[in-house]
């Protein structure tokens, strides 16, 4: 991975990425009760594992070193796991018992290392801080919670859409903003062709690109008309297969490909095509898809360069919408042996202060107290975000990770050729199985 890639593959990992082991990870698990130390005071120790793609500056050390010095006493010891291999490292340590006090997770049960899969499992403990529930985004709290229980806190808020690089796009005579049209988009994939450029990098090789990619069409072709799609889905009432939505979602992938909006040889393009192509004063693509908060990374290792934020556009007379949810989130470990200690760091987490430093630092949106002043990579977002015009992100809710895998390597296959629509969404539907 390029030093230009700086903390940017994390997120969109972090966020996305498919959890096609964490079933068979997670078999054989029991449950547990939360473990108090035997006799005496706990131990005022953690450990706090995260995952991460580099050296950069991760929000957890940060704030870990935080409360430490305002605890005196207290030793927090940090583990940055590499994202590769975070997931199968976490779980393969909290079945044999020596996870580590508090760690990362994700909402949901359809990505890696989801809460409500370790959850189910016995490896959480509940939370218990009087300022942890605020936490939850309104209509969220099924990612985070199981029986009424908050087994996991999220850190921040995550607007995803377009990385884009303006400046480079206008320089070959394109304009696309928040209230472009998809038609828009497919006449500046001309543009950018006949320049020798691509309007977008695609990492076509890697499903947690190509999986994003395809939930930001879907989170207008498909949740903007039915935002409990997924709880239908749930219910046996629709199947990706017989959603006309879901099928326009996958056309438009293909039609992207076809109408050469992707960078030649996209298929088996890995991350580094994302930073390279586009985190450069002199781009040769001009957005890539991914949580916005990567693109402060990107330009604190490029002088000179400016990206901002932009939706997936819809097609024209319908609405747009940002994927913008909660996701990377924290949680105690079920035997920890420090628990009224965790208990304490998260609550102390979810204080605005807390917040506020944590989305800084991530380049994100708290995710309590306000947006409070949001970078400059939001503005032309910054209306539709104060319009709440998004939702969360669709894989979250579904119930394996193996649907966002099918997902994912079917819009390979769907570039590449080897796969047709009606084949991906009838491997999403087995995958999701009754």
């Amino acid at each position: 991975m390029t030093q230009q890639a700086r903390r940017f593959p994390r997120h969109l990992v972090a966020a996305l990425a498919a959890a096609a082991g964490l079933s068979v990870a997670l078999a054989g698990c029991s449950g547990g009760g939360t473990s108090e130390s035997s006799g005496g005071a706990e131990p005022q120790t953690l450990t706090l594992s995260y995952q991460i793609a580099n050296s950069a500056t991760s929000p957890y050390s940060v704030l870990a070193q935080k409360y430490m010095a305002s605890h005196p006493g207290v030793t927090i010891t940090t583990n940055a796991i590499n994202l590769s291999t975070y997931g199968q490292t976490l779980t393969t340590q909290l079945q044999a018992g020596n996870g580590p006090d508090v760690f990362q997770v994700q909402g949901g049960s359809g990505q890696v290392q989801g809460a409500v899969s370790l959850a189910n499992a016995g490896l959480l403990a509940p939370l218990t801080g009087t300022n942890i529930p605020a936490t939850i985004p309104d209509g969220s709290a099924a990612q985070f919670s199981v029986d009424g229980k908050q087994y996991a806190m999220p850190v921040e808020l995550l607007p995803t859409g377009i990385i884009y690089n303006d400046a480079a796009a206008k320089g070959v005579g394109i304009t696309l903003t928040a209230t472009s049209t998809l038609e828009d988009v497919y006449a500046a994939c001309a543009t950018a062709s006949a320049a020798g450029k691509s309007l977008f990098a695609l990492a076509g090789s890697q499903s947690p690109n190509t999986g994003i990619l395809a939930q930001l069409i879907a989170q207008s072709q498909v949740y903007e008309a039915t935002p409990d799609w997924n709880q239908q889905r749930a219910d046996g009432k629709v199947t990706f297969a017989n959603t006309p939505g879901w099928k326009s979602t996958l056309q438009t992938v293909v039609d992207m490909n076809t109408k050469g909006c992707f960078q030649p040889g996209a298929a088996g393009a890995g991350f580094d095509a994302l930073t390279n192509g586009v985190g450069s004063t002199s781009a040769t693509s001009f957005g890539l898809f991914a949580p916005l908060g990567g693109a402060s990374d990107i330009m604190s290792a490029v002088p000179g360069l400016t990206l901002v934020g932009l939706p997936v556009p819809a097609p024209a007379g319908t609405t747009t919408k940002l994927i913008n949810g909660a996701d990377d989130s924290l949680a105690i470990n079920a035997k920890t042996k420090s628990p009224n200690l965790a208990q304490d760091f998260l609550n102390w987490m979810a204080e605005p202060e807390q917040a506020a430093q944590f989305a800084s630092v991530a380049g994100e949106i708290p995710i309590v107290g306000g947006p409070g002043q949001l970078s400059p990579v939001f503005a032309p977002i910054t209306q539709m975000i104060t319009d709440k015009q998004y939702g969360p992100f669709p894989a979250q809710s579904w119930p394996n990770g193996q649907v966002y895998d099918a997902l994912g390597t079917g819009v390979t296959g769907l570039i590449t050729g080897q796969a047709t629509i009606d084949q991906v969404l009838q491997s999403m539907d087995d995958a999701w199985g009754a």
